[in-house]
């Protein structure tokens, strides 16, 4: 055997070695941009859809409101639904449904109207859970309402919170003399009820005893309740529950029952007791 077949074999120098291909790097950040990318395309259809069908909603209960209440086409009508609209068409009924417009005219009165109606149905029969409803009348629209009621001297009503403050002439010895009376609003039976709370005669503020010891029986005339019924200008369906003097307005509350839709009995103008 030579020596060169037993020569051993030297390793090559290290720079000499080839060099394994590293493995390919997958890159992750196009598939972050694709999902942002869907994310916000969803998300702007999400709310394209949520605005057509919330004016859909709107648009629909406008015509409604002006339609049943006859009300001119160009009548200012104000409509909102809270929360998001489509989720709720889903399930059948909108949660709380709130409409206002202003100098809504009802039988011969004229008031700001706002109403909110909760568990509307959208399909089906238009049952709803219930509603509730203020009517705010200012001055002129309370003397307008005040004048239907018999010996009422409404031309001389103002509001002065918490009270509706008018005058009245009591003769004696044949000579007017003005009695200035604060009233405070409260409801009862369906009707706006009118009680003395205090009296002023000659600017100075008088006892209801002091007004009987001068004037007898006259006193009567302004120290009496004044009843005015609001029940026969609503549905029967609509309930009178409060009034007050709230600033410069008379506002009145009313629980609507949610049958009312369906009901031909609670459409009809109501009575007072």
């Amino acid at each position: 055997m030579s020596h060169g077949d037993t020569q051993a074999t030297e390793p090559l120098p290290d720079g000499m070695v080839p060099a394994a291909e590293p493995a390919p790097r997958r890159r992750v950040w196009p598939w972050i941009v694709a999902f942002a990318i869907v994310a916000v395309l969803a998300v702007a259809a999400w709310f394209a859809a949520e605005a057509i069908a919330r004016q859909i909603v709107t648009g629909v209960v406008r015509d409604q409101v002006r339609t049943q209440l006859s009300l001119p086409a160009d009548q200012q009508i104000d409509v909102d639904v809270a929360g998001a609209v489509i989720p709720q068409l889903i399930g059948g009924s909108i949660d709380d449904l709130t409409i206002a417009s202003d100098d809504v005219t009802f039988g011969g009165v004229t008031g700001d109207v706002t109403v909110t109606a909760h568990d509307v149905a959208v399909r089906g029969d238009g049952e709803m859970s219930g509603a509730t409803a203020t009517v705010s009348l200012d001055e002129s629209q309370l003397q307008t309402l005040l004048s239907t009621v018999e010996g009422f001297p409404a031309d001389t009503v103002g509001l002065a919170a918490p009270n509706v403050t008018m005058s009245l002439d009591l003769q004696l010895f044949g000579v007017a003399i003005p009695i200035g009376v604060a009233l405070t609003p409260t409801a009862a039976d369906g009707q706006v009820v009118l009680s003395p709370a205090s009296l002023q005669l000659g600017g100075s503020e008088v006892t209801a005893d002091a007004l009987r010891d001068q004037f007898g029986r006259l006193a009567d005339t302004v120290l009496r309740d004044w009843n005015v019924c609001i029940a026969q200008y609503l549905p029967a369906g609509v309930v009178l529950t409060g009034v007050e003097v709230d600033g410069d307005l008379l506002v009145a509350d009313f629980d609507v029952d949610g049958s009312i839709a369906t009901d031909p009995a609670l459409q009809e103008n109501g009575t007072c007791a």
